[in-house]
């Protein structure tokens, strides 16, 4: 299983084992960061789950939809390291990465 270091909106880190074959939205969510919302449910509906990725690791995950990129549109939190946590599914590739629960609109 992959270790992932999620940090939290005030900035604190906490590393957590991420289970293959889940969505990094399913593990963080059940790792108890309530404040990763995930309204929808991982339907790539509503970006409550918005998370920013560690640089390092943008070149190991799926492209952005269209769908994806189109909701992050409307978060003023966006920057070129964001991405919906639903949309990656966690492979062994994610060994270590870092990732930022992004601040709610």
């Amino acid at each position: 299983m992959p270790q992932i270091t999620v940090v939290n909106q005030s900035g604190e880190e906490s590393s957590v084992e991420a289970s293959e074959g889940r969505t990094l939205m399913e593990v963080i969510r059940d790792s108890g960061f309530d404040e990763l919302l995930a309204l929808c449910g991982g339907c790539c509906s509503c970006a409550t789950c918005h998370v920013h990725i560690d640089p390092a690791f943008m070149d190991k995950l799926p492209e952005m939809s269209e769908d994806e990129n189109d909701l992050l549109d409307s978060s003023d939190h966006r920057n070129e390291y964001s991405r919906l946590s639903c949309q990656i599914p966690v492979t062994g590739a994610l060994e270590g990465i870092k990732v930022t629960i992004a601040q709610e609109d």
